[in-house]
């Protein structure tokens, strides 16, 4: 059971060192995928018609902290 640990944890060493070397030599960071989600034709990761209550409330705070900036700076 130790033996797999250890092989286990030599081998994501060894990854993440075959990694680090593409950024040394070449200075070139990890990237993502390209286009991710959007490339599926969704707009959002639920894919729900509606957003759920969190997210109402997260876009009203974040609506009224808008208004709140736009209206100290019109005066």
């Amino acid at each position: 059971m130790l033996t797999v640990f250890i092989a286990t944890f030599v081998l994501f060493l060894l990854v993440i060192g075959g990694m680090s070397l593409g950024y040394v030599f070449k200075r070139k960071s990890l990237q993502g995928s390209c286009g991710g989600i959007t490339s599926l034709g969704m707009e959002k990761v639920c894919d729900c018609p509606e957003p759920c209550d969190a997210r109402k409330k997260r876009e009203a705070k974040e609506a009224l902290r808008r208004q709140q900036l736009e209206k100290h700076r019109i005066i």
